[in-house]
């Protein structure tokens, strides 16, 4: 059984700062691409950031870039996003995903939530103003 397990979101005030961790059991996933999406309230799941084996490639969203930063430990196969500078807008609940594949030779692979394989149970970020 393949569980993604997330912890760390919550309540900040704009500005502040949260760190989301992501768990995943049930086999290997050393090699698999993965990252981050997030979906508020009668919008469409978007892309957050991904990142692939030992972090060679990395990509994020551009409603976050320079504000978020992804990373992993393939030892321990978790992966983890630190949002700084947070605002209201970035309000969601944020879902961990591990892609079907460890490459895509497009960057629009990466963040079609059609790639992801597995998804994560959610975790809610709340901002206020």
């Amino acid at each position: 059984q393949v569980q993604l397990v997330e912890s760390g979101g919550g309540l900040v005030q704009a500005g502040g700062s949260l760190r989301l961790s992501c768990a995943a059991s049930g086999r290997p996933f050393s090699t698999a691409v993965m990252g981050w999406f997030r979906q508020a309230p009668g919008k469409e799941r978007e892309f957050v950031g991904s990142i692939s084996y030992s972090g060679a490639r990395i990509y994020y969203g551009d409603s976050v870039k320079d504000r978020f930063t992804i990373s992993r430990d393939d030892a321990k196969n978790t992966v983890s996003l630190q949002m700084n500078s947070l605002k209201p807008e970035d309000t969601a609940v944020y879902y961990c995903a591990v892609y079907e594949a460890n490459y895509f030779s497009r960057r629009s692979s990466y963040t079609a939530p059609g790639s992801v394989r597995y998804w994560g149970q959610g975790t809610q970020v709340t901002v206020s103003s």
